[in-house]
């Protein structure tokens, strides 16, 4: 470790599906910069999203709380302004600390200014919208007043030029800046021509396990076609990877790139079409495993392929040791800093997996919610309802073909990747009750309302 106090450069997509990147043996897509970061740090190849859903995933990255601690269960739920997040701790260890981008943590109404204080969550510089994805639109990102900055652009050069403009700033202290990019995320169309220009629809694979959408699923699929829809979502990452790009000579022309820590990750994936399913919330690995690359010259081994497991419930307690500051509190993820530094024997032994609400893509695909593990080799997931659902070996079955959940010859497996979930439920003290339960019993009944009033004002499922 060096004496200074590193500076961490925190970037994630959203919607993002860890196989889409070229250092994860992707052909298809185009990512130099991504690729580059990859041969200059560590590719994380087993790295999870544990409740693959925007803002139940943006909390627990913040927090280090899996969503019964934080009460952030599903989407558009406010994360409490007295929960401990890392903003607040590299703030108050005298970083300079900043957020620019999608933020997804403040309820709703969606368009909501998120003004200084405790909402912001130890966030100083402040260039952010709670969430959108019309990547267009003309109001990019409110800053410390109420009325929001009128850009034109792409959105994610806009926020890249924000970050450029926070590392560009005289400052002596160390700096935190996390960077929140919208895209991959639906709409997929929505991208710029010159990037959509580089693929060939025609010419792109799609994944071993696409099939024709499940009725219910159709509905969130209406005109789109998977290998045109697979082109525009390439677009979109290879449109990031030009930001990042970007980004890394700022670095390097400042002369900040080794004492920096740089982090790319997502939120989550993106189903698109696999197992006749589109979006996020499921258990699958399109959906829950996730990109995630680290570089931290001397530090994190350069070229390297990491194959422990991690998840986003363990980033927060993980930056903080890798910068040597204490630990949050109420912290449920593990620190594995070790592990960045090198020291392969310190991933977990499963990621504990959730879908806590039936609530938007999930209600609409009639997806159950649900519970799972994901070990180094295997996927279980059970239904709230306490019946089996899945069972894969991910190392036989990497593409997920083949539910083992009823095969009499997987029952010696089942039984004891079971009784790791019994042991995680234990653990976090999840009962399993239903998401509705669970809005009651966590006060959280008129956040639900709010959130169903302003987002399904048609057919509010209201508590």
């Amino acid at each position: 470790m060096t004496g200074v106090r590193p500076n961490l450069l925190f970037v994630f997509a959203d919607q993002m599906r860890g196989m889409a990147m070229g250092c994860a043996g992707n052909q298809d897509v185009q990512t130099p910069n991504l690729d580059r970061l990859a041969a200059e740090g560590t590719i994380f190849d087993h790295a999870f999203a544990n409740c693959p859903v925007c803002t139940p995933s943006r909390a627990m990255l913040l927090t280090g709380r899996y969503p019964l601690a934080n009460r952030v269960i599903a989407n558009d739920l406010p994360l409490p302004e007295d929960m401990p997040t890392i903003g607040e701790q590299f703030r108050d260890a005298g970083y300079r600390t900043g957020y620019v981008g999608k933020w997804h943590l403040d309820g709703v109404p969606r368009n909501k200014w998120t003004p200084p204080g405790p909402r912001r969550h130890g966030f100083e510089y402040w260039a952010a919208y709670n969430c959108s994805h019309n990547y267009y639109r003309p109001d990019k990102y409110y800053r410390d007043n109420p009325k929001p900055v009128l850009v034109e652009g792409y959105e994610p050069e806009v926020q890249t030029d924000l970050a450029l403009e926070f590392l560009a700033e005289p400052d002596e202290r160390p700096f935190c800046l996390f960077l929140s990019w919208g895209p991959p995320h639906d709409p997929y169309p929505m991208v710029p021509e010159r990037y959509k220009a580089r693929y060939d629809p025609q010419r792109l694979t799609l994944r071993p396990n696409v099939r024709d959408l499940l009725p219910s699923s159709a509905r969130l699929a209406r005109d789109l076609e998977p290998h045109q829809t697979l082109a525009n979502y390439y677009a979109a990452i290879t449109a990031l990877d030009e930001q990042l790009g970007r980004l890394l000579n700022q670095l390097a022309t400042q002369g900040l790139a080794d004492n920096t820590i740089v982090i790319f990750t997502s939120d989550h994936g993106d189903q698109l079409w696999s197992q006749g399913t589109m979006k996020k919330q499921q258990p699958y690995e399109e959906s829950i495993r996730i990109p995630l690359l680290a570089r931290w010259p001397g530090q994190i081994p350069s070229g390297h392929t990491c194959d422990a497991l991690v998840s986003i419930v363990d980033f927060a307690p993980t930056l903080l040791g890798l910068t040597g500051l204490p630990p949050l509190p109420g912290a449920q993820g593990s620190d594995r800093s070790t592990l960045f530094l090198g020291d392969t024997a310190t991933g977990a032994e499963s990621i504990f997996l959730m879908d806590l609400v039936m609530v938007d893509e999930s209600r609409v695909q009639g997806l159950p919610e649900w519970r799972g593990v994901r070990t180094s080799r295997y996927t279980y997931v059970r239904r709230q309802d306490r019946t089996d659902w899945l069972l894969f070996d991910n190392e036989r079955d990497p593409d997920q073909l083949n539910n083992l959940i009823a095969d009499p010859r997987a029952e010696g497996t089942r039984r004891q990747l079971a009784a790791q979930l019994d042991a995680w439920l234990e653990r976090v003290g999840d009962s399993m009750q239903t998401g509705k339960a669970y809005l009651q019993e966590l006060g959280l009944v008129s956040f639900w309302n709010a959130r169903e009033r302003e987002l399904h004002p048609a057919n509010p499922d209201f508590l």
